[in-house]
């Protein structure tokens, strides 16, 4: 029981990243584009931040930071952190399937990668 509560903070942490990441680009392609003068992008990013959904985001990425902080009370540095690789193949998959992002060879071959030395990684040899 303990092993699958420490792996929950890691997991946590790679969904509170992946949520808020998707929710974040959503809502700004949603915005669209960045205006050109200083003063009209910092209204703009703050009335960004003052949006529900994109607020969400932010708390999550403080909560993905608060379970990483709980999982570094469990796990070494270097074996806990190909973890949060997970986060970079979700994103991936899900940037393709919700937003019709481009998923090409190279991606793929990129992914196996990834999760090669996510499984090598996760070794304690």
């Amino acid at each position: 029981m303990y092993k699958i509560s420490a792996y929950s903070y890691i997991a946590g942490t790679v969904l509170f990243t992946l949520y808020g990441q998707l929710v974040i680009k959503w809502r700004m392609e949603k915005a669209g584009e960045l205006p050109s003068s200083i003063v009209d992008k910092a209204t703009f990013l703050f009335s960004m931040v003052l949006n529900p959904w994109i607020l969400s985001g932010l708390i999550s990425a403080f909560l993905a930071s608060l379970c990483w902080m709980a999982a570094m009370t469990k796990f070494d540095l270097s074996y806990a952190y190909p973890f949060m690789s997970l986060s970079f193949i979700l994103v991936l998959i899900f940037s393709s399937i919700l937003f019709s992002e481009p998923l090409n060879i190279s991606k793929v071959l990129g992914l196996i990668l990834i999760t090669a030395g996510i499984i090598i990684g996760a070794q304690r040899w």
